[in-house]
């Protein structure tokens, strides 16, 4: 996998991987909070393998993104996020691509769907909710958890409820143990509370939903939102039971199969 980088509009330099063939229909796969582009190296591999232009950005304070300096809050707000993606899409060359986002990944997206939605061939989510509303100590509660358990065993026991696959564990342990908690709070001052419902409901391009039948804390917001909103044409809704948060790692084989069919009918 070829590493590019360029920067943010505030500076900010912002790497990521890409790999398959240049003529390739480019996809993009987007890490979690805390995670970076590891997450996805195996399926980067697969996608390509099969003849995608696959590309993998490391969110700028995770992986070997920076983060901006002093690590201002603003600095991580939503739509600066979803500017650097934009940037990335630039800097590769496309113009269009099929996003697939996990969890922050997939709010960034939904952010993107406001301000470029033509950058989008498709749309697929998983471990990602349209809005939520938590405490504001949510934020302040990431650096206190890496000083009260300590970077090893708070990456094992997030790893350990993650998912239940070995190699995942292992994985998110050591993307967790190198994620630096000032990050982690600035991030979810601004994830904590979010709508992005109306960018979701207002695009009418091809969209899947993954909903992870172990990845219970998002479904607990997520369910019941897709229940309330419906049926809509260009959604595609489907269960994965045995995915967790990060369905990619514990759920491969069906992750796999179902963004493949969805980007064929797309």
């Amino acid at each position: 996998m070829e590493i590019r980088t360029f920067r943010g509009a505030d500076g900010t330099r912002v790497f990521y991987g890409i790999t398959g063939p240049r003529d390739g229909v480019p996809i993009v796969l987007c890490h979690g909070l805390a995670a970076n582009g590891r997450q996805f190296e195996a399926d980067a591999r697969y996608f390509a393998g099969l003849g995608y232009r696959v590309i993998v950005p490391d969110v700028r304070g995770h992986g070997r993104s920076e983060f901006p300096a002093g690590y201002t809050r603003a600095g991580f707000a939503i739509p600066v996020m979803a500017g650097d993606m934009l940037a990335l899409l630039d800097n590769a060359g496309v113009t269009a691509a099929h996003w697939v986002g996990n969890s922050l990944g997939g709010i960034i997206a939904l952010q993107m769907l406001g301000m470029a939605p033509e950058r989008f061939l498709s749309l697929g989510l998983f471990g990602t909710a349209f809005r939520l509303k938590l405490p504001v100590i949510t934020g302040p509660v990431f650096p206190l958890l890496y000083r009260v358990l300590g970077k090893g065993w708070l990456s094992e026991l997030t790893a350990v409820s993650t998912t239940r696959e070995r190699a995942g564990r292992t994985l998110i342990a050591e993307m967790i143990a190198a994620f630096d908690p000032r990050v982690g709070q600035a991030i979810t001052g601004h994830v904590r509370a979010y709508d992005l419902t109306a960018n979701a409901l207002g695009w009418s391009g091809p969209m899947l939903i993954l909903v992870g039948g172990m990845d219970r804390a998002v479904n607990l917001v997520l369910k019941p939102a897709l229940r309330r909103i419906g049926a809509r044409e260009n959604w595609r809704v489907t269960e994965l039971p045995n995915g967790g948060h990060c369905a990619n790692l514990d759920a491969t084989e069906q992750f796999r199969a179902e963004l493949l069919g969805f980007w064929a009918r797309a």
